[in-house]
C-alpha cells in the first residue's frame, strides 16, 4: 500500500530539483527581469529533460512569480512583483481567521514594527506635494467620519501615500495584503454600531499622525504607528471569540 505514495514523492522531489536548476541557469546567465530565457528546445537539450516535464516546471516557476510566458514571444524573467506572494500571504491571513487568526495577527506584528520603524526614513524623503496629498486624504477621512461613513479605501491610501517616497514595492506589496486582510476582517465582524463610533477617532488618529510628520518629530511620528493597531487587534480579538 506504501509503494503508491514513493514515486509522487520523487516526482515531487524531481520537479522542485528541476525548477532550481531553471532558476540557477537564470542567474548564472546574469538575466534581468524582462530578458528572454532559452527556448524550450534549448533547455529540454541542457537540462536533459522531456517536453512535458520542462513544461511542469515551467508552470510552477510562472506561478511563483519567476517567469513569464509571452504567447507567440516566448519565456522572459519575470519583471519584478511580489504578486505571488501578496496572495499567498492574504489567503494564509484570510484562512487564519477560522482558526484563532494566528497567522493574520502576525501580519498586524510585521505591519506595525515595519511602518514604526520605517516612518522616520519616509519623512527624510516625503515632499510638500506628497504632504498636500496625505492633507487632502486626512480631510476626507475627518468629512466622512462626521456624517457617520466608512473611509476604509482613504486609511488605505494614506499609508500607501505615506510610504511612496521610499519606493520600495516589497513594503508597498505587504501593506496591500495587510488591507485585503482586514477588508476580510471587517467583513467577518460586520459593520456594528462600535464600529462607526470608532470613526471619529480614527479619523482623528491619522491627523495627529499627520501633525507629528509635518512637524518633523519622527519619535512622535513612530510612537503614534505604534500604537496605531489596537483597533485591528480589537478585531481580531472579536473574530478569534466567535463560536467556530
Amino acid at each position: 500500500m506504501t509503494t503508491t505514495r514513493t514515486p509522487r514523492l520523487d516526482a515531487h522531489a524531481r520537479l522542485r530539483a528541476l525548477t532550481a536548476d531553471i532558476t540557477n541557469l537564470i542567474l548564472e546567465r546574469g538575466l534581468l527581469p524582462g530578458d528572454a530565457m532559452p527556448t524550450e528546445q534549448e533547455l529540454t537539450a541542457e537540462l536533459g529533460v522531456g517536453r512535458n516535464t520542462l513544461r511542469e516546471a515551467i508552470k510552477v516557476l510562472q506561478a511563483l512569480g519567476v517567469v513569464e510566458i509571452r504567447h507567440g514571444f516566448g519565456m522572459f524573467v519575470a519583471e519584478e512583483n511580489l504578486i505571488a506572494l501578496a496572495d499567498s500571504l492574504t489567503f494564509r491571513g484570510q484562512m487564519s481567521l477560522r482558526h484563532k487568526g494566528h497567522e493574520a495577527n502576525e501580519l498586524v506584528d510585521v505591519r506595525q514594527a515595519l511602518e514604526s520603524g520605517l516612518v522616520g526614513s519616509a519623512m527624510a524623503a516625503i515632499n510638500a506635494e506628497q504632504l498636500a496629498e496625505l492633507e487632502k486624504t486626512v480631510e476626507l477621512m475627518e468629512q466622512r467620519a462626521s456624517v457617520g461613513q466608512n473611509f476604509v479605501d482613504a486609511d488605505k491610501d494614506f499609508h500607501r501615500m505615506l510610504f511612496e517616497p521610499l519606493n520600495n514595492q516589497l513594503l508597498s506589496n505587504l501593506l496591500g495584503v495587510f488591507w485585503d486582510v482586514y477588508r476580510t476582517i471587517h467583513e467577518a465582524v460586520g459593520s456594528t454600531d462600535a464600529t462607526k463610533s470608532h470613526l471619529a477617532e480614527t479619523a482623528h488618529s491619522h491627523r495627529e499622525l499627520l501633525d507629528a510628520i509635518k512637524a518633523g518629530d519622527k519619535a512622535l511620528a513612530s510612537q503614534l504607528l505604534g500604537c496605531h493597531f489596537d483597533g485591528i487587534r480589537a478585531q481580531l480579538t472579536a473574530v478569534n471569540a466567535q463560536p467556530a
